[in-house]
């Protein structure tokens, strides 16, 4: 009983430390852990797949695992439907088949490099129905390298090429 007592006001310490300590810093140098429960078994796409189509699908060499945790810490389900993720956000495009069709809309341009395109400079392909302005332009900056293509390697493992 007494821990669960001083439970709350422990984690309430921790939590104003982290928070107030990381005030007026760049986002570059303040770290955020994130831990994503799952009972499915984490998938890592690393090398390039060919769709039915004849589409190449890349990941850009990202960990797909570490992909769900930088969606899910970074609000992508609250925009954006994706199965794999379990959002139903309606915002933003579907993932589950937009991206597949829009980078074919776009040039036929690579998936990888589509989705990625996509977070960096949200502007630069609207979706059929969508607008500008309604997708943060500020992921490309945000996001690390790194983080950058595990979430692009995430959305890749996840979408469909219909």
């Amino acid at each position: 009983m007494l821990f669960a007592v001083l439970l709350f006001p422990a984690g309430f310490a921790g939590w104003a430390v982290g928070h107030y300590t990381s005030l007026g810093k760049s986002s570059a140098t303040v770290v955020h852990t994130v831990t994503i429960g799952s009972t499915s078994t984490p998938t890592t796409t690393s090398a390039p797949t060919t769709t039915p189509g004849g589409t190449t699908k890349s990941s850009g060499g990202g960990d797909a695992a570490a992909g769900q945790a930088v969606f899910s810490a970074n609000g992508c389900a609250s925009c954006h439907t994706f199965k794999p993720a379990n959002a139903t956000g309606t915002i933003g495009p579907d993932l589950d088949k937009a991206p597949a069709s829009d980078a074919k809309a776009d040039k036929n341009m690579d998936l990888a490099a589509f989705i990625k395109e996509s977070i960096e400079a949200p502007d630069a392909y609207i979706a059929k129905g969508y607008s500008k302005g309604i997708m943060p332009t500020t992921f490309g900056k945000s996001l690390s390298g790194k983080q950058l293509n595990d979430l692009v390697a995430f959305i890749v493992s996840g979408s469909s090429s219909s």
